[in-house]
């Protein structure tokens, strides 16, 4: 069909049309996940009647499937073809998509199970993609504007994810309140539309060329060993084990509780989701600059435990009766959650490459990829069995005032804990116990966490104090210069 194979060496030309092909890629990627995944995923899913079993496999998928990346690299070995592999395999997770779309338009009887089976298929040749992808795209982009070119594609990438999901949410709404019968063919709709430009940009992606790679022929089952016996790599691996299985049990879930108990609109979902992006974006540099300067662990010391009281507060989402003090919490929630998502997700994998042994990076990093990977899919369904056993219990603490007056009696709520609320909890909890788990990973550089909190406190308001600052001096820049026309206008005059 295609004429996949790599070649010895790349000319100029050829590398800069396989760096605009991987940006259209990336772009019809981006455009696919907009379309079928996050928010829009569960609203289907709960359209269709899933149960909280179901959510939390539903949520699990994505993570489960990246055990099958090792299948990447037997392929990659056998065939020698990183080009092909990654092509041929995204085109058969595009397929799924499309069977999706008209599954919801053509069958009377949607299964939730129907729609879990056929993205398995999806998710798992996804995963099969992408390490080849990974390491086609190290060996073709030039090494000298690798974080440059993907700093590039990844804004373009976030940008179009944040018009569409606002847009597509939009629409959501206007079908589900004017023309309610149609949502679930609005749906297929998506799914059709997702398959179709994906499948584009498998074709995009075929016209980028691959430089031959050159592989080490040891048995992969002992590579895969060495990471295991390492003491502080291992310490490494129970820690992010246990924090991505803590929240792996509440956060897919948050966006159940906000459709079905806070019967809130897609669209007040996703714009809360952009807002955790653009904080996430805002702050990325500045928890960067902070890692290569102090150490890894010690930005997670300080991120992890915001991101835990997140959690926390979300408990007290929904015990209020004004619906704007809900979204209001809910606002500071979003924009705490992403700057500390960003420290978090910006940290775990900058320590995993800093205690990675260079000679046997990609085999430590896959190892690491694939237990937490297991541990991330595990986290939903507990989340989801815990859902239900919870389902028809509840704990309501509050305080009253009663007064002699009848008009000043008072009933204040403090805590109302409900299936989704005591599930949110024990993710807390458990995220808690893994924070704890860090103290034993090492890592070369390390800076008490007080230190840089400090030093960030410090930063901070050395910031705020020079906004200040220079507003002032523009302003009184301005006056002056105002002062100035007016008197030359005077002169003018006279």
């Amino acid at each position: 069909m295609w004429r996949l194979k790599p070649k010895p060496e790349l000319t100029e030309s050829e590398v800069q049309k396989g760096l605009k092909m991987v940006i259209w890629d990336g772009l019809t990627a981006e455009v696919m996940t907009s379309f079928t995944e996050g928010a829009f995923l569960i609203a289907l899913a709960i359209l269709l009647g899933a149960n909280n079993l179901q959510i939390g496999l539903l949520a699990a998928l994505p993570m489960f499937t990246n055990v099958f990346q090792l299948l990447s690299i037997w392929l990659v070995r056998k065939y020698n073809n990183r080009r092909a592999v990654a092509v041929y395999c995204s085109f058969l997770a595009r397929i799924p998509l499309i069977i999706i779309g008209c599954m919801i338009l053509w069958l009377s009887n949607e299964s939730v199970n129907m729609l879990l089976f056929f993205l398995f298929f999806y998710y798992f040749f996804g995963s099969i993609a992408g390490p080849s992808w990974n390491s086609w795209m190290k060996d073709m982009v030039p090494e000298k504007i690798l974080g440059e070119y993907f700093s590039r594609r990844s804004k373009y990438t976030q940008i179009l994810n944040i018009i569409l999901s606002i847009s597509l949410a939009i629409i959501l709404d206007f079908i589900k309140n004017s023309y309610p019968g149609y949502e679930l063919t609005a749906y297929a709709v998506f799914f059709l539309i997702a398959g179709t430009i994906g499948i584009v940009g498998g074709l995009l992606l075929s016209k980028a060329p691959e430089p031959q790679s050159y592989l080490s022929n040891a048995n992969i089952i002992a590579l895969f060993k060495q990471p295991l016996k390492n003491d502080n790599f291992r310490c490494l691996l129970i820690f992010n084990s246990m924090w991505v299985l803590a929240l792996n049990i509440a956060t897919p879930f948050f966006i159940v509780f906000m459709m079905k108990s806070m019967g809130l609109p897609i669209s007040y979902i996703i714009i809360l989701a952009t807002i955790s992006q653009l904080f996430s974006i805002l702050t990325l540099r500045m928890w960067g600059t902070l890692s290569d300067r102090y150490s890894n662990k010690s930005i997670i010391s300080i991120s992890a435990p915001i991101y835990i009281l997140c959690i926390i507060a979300w408990c007290f989402v929904g015990i209020y009766s004004q619906l704007y003090l809900n979204i209001a919490l809910l606002v500071v929630i979003h924009l705490c959650s992403g700057i500390a998502t960003a420290g978090i997700n910006l940290s775990t994998a900058n320590i995993g490459l800093k205690l990675a042994p260079k000679e046997d990076a990609i085999v430590y990093l896959s190892v690491k990829n694939i237990i937490t990977a297991i541990f991330s899919s595990i986290g939903p369904l507990i989340g989801g069995l815990l859902a239900d056993f919870f389902v028809n219990r509840s704990l309501i603490i509050s305080a009253q005032w009663i007064s002699p007056i009848p008009l000043f009696n008072k009933t204040v709520r403090l805590v109302s804990l409900h299936e989704w609320s005591f599930l949110f909890l024990i993710g807390a909890l458990l995220a808690i116990v893994a924070l704890n788990l860090l103290k034993q990973v090492k890592e070369v550089g390390e800076v008490h966490k007080d230190v840089v909190r400090r030093i960030l406190r410090t930063r901070i308001k050395s910031n705020l104090k020079e906004y200040f600052i220079i507003g002032d001096i523009i302003n009184l820049n301005n006056q002056l210069k105002a002062i100035v026309k007016g008197k030359r206008k005077v002169i003018s005059k006279t």
